[in-house]
């Protein structure tokens, strides 16, 4: 795998990618956390969340191939970055949190569980990317 670093386009390439499904799963969930949090009232959160939940889901497994093949490359150096660990943990954290909000049918129950999920949920996403800009740096 170590192509991937060497290859002039390929590693650049692999980020410009994993920033975009970055870009595709966050945005989609902010758009939808803002109509739970109130806005856009005259949008049906059940629709919005059918447009946005596959939106999300791609952006998730574009981010999850690129950084899957981006770790295969350098899997020893990550595995020693503090900043990488901590990016898998709020990871796991943010995918229970997903599960929880889904499985549990957040939205027909009162809106303040499913504000405070989303919340976490925003806090979460935040922490990931700021991991993932900070493992350059450790």
């Amino acid at each position: 795998m170590n192509w991937i670093v060497t290859a002039p386009f390929v590693y650049p390439a692999l980020e410009a990618a994993h920033i975009f499904g970055i870009a595709l799963l966050v945005g989609s969930l902010f758009v939808f956390e803002l109509r739970i949090w109130g806005l856009g009232a005259a949008v049906d959160a059940r629709a919005l969340g059918r447009l946005a939940l596959p939106v999300t889901a791609g952006g998730f497994c574009l981010a999850a191939t690129t950084g899957s093949i981006m770790f295969a490359a350098q899997a020893t150096e990550l595995i020693a970055n503090q900043a990488f660990l901590l990016k898998m943990g709020l990871l796991l954290l943010a995918g229970l949190n997903a599960l929880w909000f889904h499985g549990r049918g957040t939205l027909a129950r009162p809106r303040r569980w499913a504000r405070v999920q989303t919340a976490v949920s925003l806090g979460l996403w935040i922490g990931v990317i700021i991991c993932g800009r900070w493992i350059a740096y450790r």
